[in-house]
């Protein structure tokens, strides 16, 4: 480990810079010999490099998400060319171009804070052995010597002799304590982390070798925690604790606000937005309108909980445009009437059934004696039969004459519509 640190040494003068800007500040507050001026030096270095990697871990949040999109076709691509290894990884980089993504890209926040990590890590090493570092002189290296973190110096390790944590002026107990309840901490903290990304952020519709590997990642990391952890000064321990803690605060805030399409997260999101939208009748928040947005873009291939948000939206009149915003439904709903039975909203228009005409107005094609007007001749037959339907000794039909309605002359086609099979009698003649 101090080879690696070592490695890193170029960093180790703006890493004490920084820490020791922090001490000047604390020490002012609480001392500055006392633990909680260093421990909180540490704690605000590790929030202002996490804050600087933020733009990194909005763009793990995407390279991971579209590793999970991809997962199908790689998996296809894994089948086809499973006996051919070369091609297989050819195809595998032909595939990572075409979509534009990069599998170190999830690995990026970790690779960037590396280097603070291990300066940080050089930096207490050299105040355990007594050695000036970086800006820290003797005054400041007499003072770090001397501050202790509940009875634990910052440069003790688990793993000190009892002579080592004497000159430190610290006992083996009080250190191991401290450090085994620190090093327990930065475990669950890491696989609580991790095991909330599984079970909520991660899309359940789709089984592939991804999740299995981020499932075993979440056993595996703790355990490299654990074990690593014995041999970090209680520094480091408390800059990866803290580290831990601010990437689980800042995971619980991206599922909660930002969540997987299509996991269980995504559908507690959805039930959250349906209630606020239809509470106030539009959506107010930025992100939200992104989500819906692509949600109303999706079209038919929207996943269950995406569908469910439509259409409660439809049932509360309201309607998600393409811009992600959502406004009132044009669309009439169905009210209730007093008996539960649905009915049409005011305002919209009835479709009337036509009355049912006697057989004597379907046989001389008239109209209804209250629809006809006083000069009205009667109606021309009905065209509705094919030449087929007509009898074959019909003869012509007589000239029009001026007849009441329902007088019994009947057309040559109008005589077909008598049901039976019996012969359609000739029209009369005069």
């Amino acid at each position: 480990m101090d080879t690696i640190a070592s490695f890193f040494s170029f960093i180790t003068t703006p890493v004490s810079w920084v820490i020791v800007q922090f001490h000047t500040v604390y020490g002012a507050i609480f001392g500055p010999d006392t633990g909680w001026a260093w421990g909180l030096s540490i704690v605000s270095l590790v929030v202002l490099i996490r804050i600087c990697l933020i733009p990194l871990f909005v763009k793990q949040i995407k390279a991971t998400r579209a590793m999970q999109t991809l997962q199908p076709e790689m998996k296809k691509i894994q089948e086809r060319y499973k006996n051919d290894k070369q091609r297989q990884s050819e195809e595998m980089m032909k595939l990572y171009k075409e979509s534009g993504t990069n599998p170190l890209s999830s690995c990026l926040p970790i690779l960037a804070q590396s280097p603070f990590f291990f300066a940080l890590y050089h930096v207490l090493n050299g105040i355990a052995s007594g050695k000036t570092i970086g800006v820290i002189n003797d005054s400041l290296l007499e003072s770090a010597r001397k501050a202790h973190i509940f009875g634990a110096p910052l440069a003790a390790k688990f793993k000190d002799s009892a002579d080592t944590l004497a000159a430190l002026h610290a006992t083996v107990t009080d250190v191991r304590v401290v450090t085994a309840i620190m090093i327990i901490l930065m475990s669950a903290s890491q696989f609580y982390t991790q095991r909330q990304l599984m079970t909520k952020n991660v899309d359940t519709s789709v089984k592939t070798p991804f999740m299995q590997q981020q499932k075993m990642l979440m056993y595996v990391f703790p355990i490299m925690f654990a074990v690593f952890g014995i041999n970090f000064p209680v520094g480091v321990l408390i800059y990866w604790l803290t580290t831990n803690v601010w990437t689980m605060g800042q995971q619980m805030y991206v599922i909660r606000n930002n969540p997987t399409p299509g996991s269980k997260a995504q559908a507690a999101y959805l039930e959250r937005l349906t209630g606020h939208v239809t509470h106030h009748g539009k959506v107010r928040s930025r992100g939200a309108r992104v989500i819906v947005k692509a949600i109303v873009a999706k079209g038919r291939e929207r996943n269950e909980a995406e569908r469910k948000f439509i259409n409660s939206l439809t049932k509360a009149g309201l309607t998600a445009q393409a811009d992600g915003n959502v406004v009132k439904s044009d669309s009439q709903t169905v009210a209730q009437t007093e008996d539960g039975a649905p009915t049409a909203a005011a305002g919209a228009p009835r479709r009337q059934q036509p009355k049912r005409q006697s057989k004597s107005q379907r046989q001389s094609g008239t109209k209804q004696p209250h629809e006809a007007e006083p000069d009205d001749e009667p109606s021309a037959p009905s065209p509705s039969l094919t030449k087929s339907e007509e009898p074959q000794d019909a003869k012509p039909a007589p000239p029009k004459q001026t007849q009441k309605p329902g007088s019994g002359t009947r057309s040559k086609a109008q005589s077909g519509q008598r049901k039976g099979g019996q012969r359609p009698k000739s029209p009369s003649k005069k």
